[in-house]
């Protein structure tokens, strides 16, 4: 127990200064702990009076006492940000075979509430799935997205719970295209849609395998003006003709994204594969930037969260 006071200050001081920063930018969702002590190799995420609690088993301090470093932590969220133990959910990012394997629901039914960022509401769900709905992380591009959609065509691939396709909607983008190949994904994005006043009759949503979606749209003559990619690192659901790896596929995948996007439109690009390394080859007619660590909000400590890129097309005044 030597080691429990330190973390249970460092929760404390962590909650005292990020709940301030929290309120100043409109979010109700936002990470207290990243795993700053190496006796408690974990992320604590705070939800409106919820914790999610994800350890990192592969450390070596978690290889013997797991048990009773987590009941520790639970004690500590407990005293320290006053939440009841029914209200912590517990899980472990246990690594997975590259490759071959990928997370799943956790089988759990979990309780269903909202979270606020930026004026806008996000349904949750912490027990279901490894992660509850809202990538938290991603919040710095969701706003940057919400600024620049006004009038422009947003399509937002491996959408997810429709997170992005909140923001663009409500930042004036007449029309949106979100394709996941989760019925049940695409269910949640309507359901956050509706959540902030937005019909979700008004927003495309198409179940499809992004990769296999794309060449079929270009044919279609779609276009877009703003487009968001932020793939898995891996995956292989049954309903894909082959399995998907970022560090493979990102090259063919982009290749076709940017075929949709109109001169002068703005693709970004985002991965949460740690050893991701680009490999693209861009037409002249392309510019592309990285803004991590900038994208990066300040309440993740731990800048490899996620890496991404803003790829614009010149216009033709630029070309010329």
């Amino acid at each position: 127990m030597e080691s429990f006071p330190a973390f249970a200050n460092r929760l404390r001081k962590n909650f005292r200064h990020f709940s301030r920063w929290a309120a100043r930018e409109g979010v109700t969702a936002f990470r207290v702990y990243d795993r700053d002590l190496p006796e408690y190799p974990c992320s604590i995420d705070w939800y409106e009076g919820r914790v999610h609690l994800l350890e990192y088993p592969r450390a070596s301090s978690l290889k013997k006492g797991t048990a009773r470093k987590t009941e520790e932590a639970v004690q500590a969220i407990g005293e320290v940000l006053g939440v009841a133990r029914e209200h912590v959910y517990v899980k472990q990012h246990r690594p997975k075979v590259w490759g071959r394997e990928q997370y799943q629901r956790t089988g759990l039914p979990g309780d269903w509430f909202t979270v606020c960022e930026q004026g806008l509401k996000f349904w949750v769900n912490l027990g279901r799935y490894l992660d509850g709905g809202l990538f938290l992380d991603h919040r710095r591009t969701r706003a940057r997205v919400r600024r620049e959609s006004a009038g422009k065509r947003f399509l937002n691939l491996f959408s997810y719970t429709g997170a992005f396709t909140v923001h663009a909607a409500a930042g004036g983008a007449p029309q949106t295209t979100s394709v996941d190949l989760s019925s049940k994904y695409l269910d949640w994005a309507a359901r956050n849609l509706r959540l902030n006043g937005i019909d979700p009759a008004s927003h495309e949503r198409v179940r499809a395998d992004a990769c296999e979606w794309l060449p079929l749209a270009a044919k279609e003559g779609r276009r877009y003006e703003l487009i968001l990619i932020d793939p898995p690192p891996f995956s292989a659901s049954r309903a894909m003709r082959r399995s998907f790896n970022v560090q493979r596929d990102h090259p063919r995948l982009l290749e076709a994204a940017l075929r949709l996007l109109v001169p002068g439109g703005t693709l970004y690009f985002s991965t949460s594969f740690q050893a991701f390394q680009p490999q693209w080859t861009l037409d002249p007619g392309f510019s592309v930037e990285e803004l991590t660590p900038g994208s990066i909000p300040p309440d993740f400590q731990r800048k490899e969260v996620h890496r991404c890129w803003q790829i614009t097309r010149r216009s033709d005044r630029q070309r010329a």
